[in-house]
């Protein structure tokens, strides 16, 4: 009798098994459909136009308001206005300085302050509220706890003119783990802990100064997301998805469940923009990005 249970109990479980099997393909292939548009909303959804290299800003633009994104960042300024004559908005302008040259370091001090400033200026001249900054990259014989504090206060000295022009800075964390493609992880970069990019936010304490929760690099390098999404609600000003491991697609071979970590971004009240920044692996990279839309459309 107990034998047989046993045989009993396996045969549910291969059916079990199966059954999600056969649900997993039919998602997936649900989320392939050509026909998807977003239809919730609730997320403002826009992407990072770099990661569809080379595909060409307004044929990328052109698919992003068919499948209902409203926005996009991560492209040449000279596009804004064929973008924006699109109807879509831009959600993020460079900050000038790029990853690599922050203001940890002392030699970029000069170039950080103008590029952000620039960057402020073109921001508030089309409409956009958000400007990005970084750390930039550790040196020989560099001093954390000054390159620290080198970094604190060379935002404090841009933020008087973002308050004016009513800009926010986002300071992006990066992982320093992922070493296989240049875009895929930053070994190096200053600011790779999540939670002391945090204390660099409120260190700089202004309520335009705030950090971007990119969701690929806080799984890479320190998890929790949704724990620290609530931890971090109040000084959060921009979302980046991506699929990890790879900085794939947001499908079922990554190990993030996005649906859940969006619904939490919604319950802390978030009403910003969040940006798909995943590098297509799919034969069709607008099939990628309409399955990601999808997944993201809770």
């Amino acid at each position: 009798m107990k034998a047989q249970n046993n045989g009993l109990s396996r045969r549910k479980l291969i059916g079990v098994a199966a059954a999600a099997a056969a649900t997993v393909g039919t998602v997936n292939s649900k989320a392939k459909e050509k026909s998807f548009k977003i239809k919730n909303g609730r997320i403002r959804q826009s992407i990072m136009g770099w990661c569809f290299n080379p595909m060409p800003t307004l044929e990328l633009a052109k698919h992003c308001k068919e499948i209902g994104l409203v926005a996009m960042e991560g492209i040449d300024s000279k596009h804004y206005p064929a973008v924006r004559e699109l109807g879509l908005k831009i959600s993020l302008v460079s900050g000038g300085h790029g990853f690599k040259n922050g203001p940890c370091n002392p030699k970029n001090t000069d170039a950080v302050i103008n590029g952000l400033k620039k960057g402020i200026d073109l921001a508030a001249e089309i409409g956009t509220k958000k400007v990005i900054t970084f750390t930039g990259m550790s040196y020989k014989d560099m001093d954390p706890d000054q390159a620290a504090k080198l970094c604190v206060e060379t935002w404090k000295r841009v933020m008087p003119h973002a308050e004016k022009k009513g800009i926010t800075l986002v300071l992006e964390h990066l992982n320093s783990r992922d070493d296989s493609h240049p875009m895929k992880g930053h070994p190096g970069y200053f600011g790779d802990d999540v939670d002391f990019c945090a204390k660099l936010v409120s260190g700089v304490g202004s309520k335009n100064f705030k950090l971007l929760f990119d969701v690929y690099h806080v799984q890479v390098m320190n998890g929790d997301v949704i724990h620290r999404i609530k931890q971090y609600k109040d000084i959060i000003g921009h979302y980046h998805t991506a699929g990890c491991p790879g900085r794939g697609e947001l499908d079922d071979t990554q190990e993030i469940n996005y649906p859940p970590v969006l619904r939490a971004i919604l319950e802390t009240g978030y009403e910003g923009y969040v940006a798909q920044e995943f590098i297509p692996t799919w034969k069709d990279p607008v099939q990628s990005l309409r399955h990601a839309a999808e997944v993201c459309d809770v």
